[in-house]
């Protein structure tokens, strides 16, 4: 922790807290951090630790370096429901869940949440899951049905949750080869979609242009080798 504050900058706080971050941060660039991550690698009981300090710095690094091979489900439903916002819902707990045997029936769980962050968090995992997992291990009726799903609710979502459903279509036609097409259907059918970002310069990609450039990079289809970044 000491560590972590002498990395953070009041630059870097105000970035974070102008999109939403709570109080209690130091303001660590996530390159900056990486330099932990390269020392300690993976450490359970680290990660845990650090996430229960309820700074926003060490829950994205504990995110970093949780061991997906250790974590519990119950330890990963208590990041679900403790993470201080989003960049801690949709980052952290996305990373070590993904990677995790319980990605698909927590994500599952998650996504059909009422509560805006647990829901936000069940469409990240998602979207990381479908980017690693080869299609011939995806179950693909069940994504379809997802993309369905989306297409007669992500309107009347709440906020973030809009977000991360959108984030979830570009994710899968973009990494899951079979859907691409269906996916890119879908994304007419639901036109325009409008996300409070806060007042910040962030904008909410479009599906189809996002895919499209995916494909002139001739990356789509190519699976990603961890959750993390």
């Amino acid at each position: 922790m000491l560590e972590l504050e002498a990395m953070g900058s009041e630059q870097t706080r105000k970035i974070h807290r102008k999109h939403g971050a709570p109080d209690n941060l130091f303001g660590v660039k996530v390159g900056d951090m990486k330099k932990i991550v390269k020392r300690i690698k993976k450490n359970h009981e680290l990660s845990l630790a650090l996430f229960d300090t309820g700074n926003s710095d060490a829950m994205y690094l504990a995110g970093l370096i949780g061991d997906e091979k250790k974590i519990t489900e119950s330890q990963l439903q208590h990041w679900a429901e403790n993470s201080s916002w989003h960049m801690i819902s949709e980052y952290t707990v996305p990373f070590v869940a993904a990677e995790s045997p319980f990605a698909w029936p927590l994500s599952l769980a998650w996504i059909q949440s009422p509560h805006e962050k647990i829901a936000s968090t069940g469409w990240c995992t998602l979207s990381r899951y479908v980017a690693m997992v080869p299609d011939e291990a995806l179950n693909m009726s069940a994504l379809k049905s997802l993309v369905t799903q989306i297409e007669k609710s992500i309107h009347n979502s709440d906020n973030r949750v809009r977000y991360t459903m959108n984030g979830f279509l570009i994710a899968l036609g973009g990494y899951v080869l079979p859907l691409t097409d269906f996916v890119k259907k879908a994304a007419v059918s639901i036109g325009e979609l409008k996300v409070n970002m806060d007042g910040t310069a962030c904008q909410v990609p479009n599906v189809i242009t996002y895919i499209e450039k995916m494909e002139k990079a001739g990356v789509l289809g190519k699976k990603r080798k961890t959750a993390r970044c």
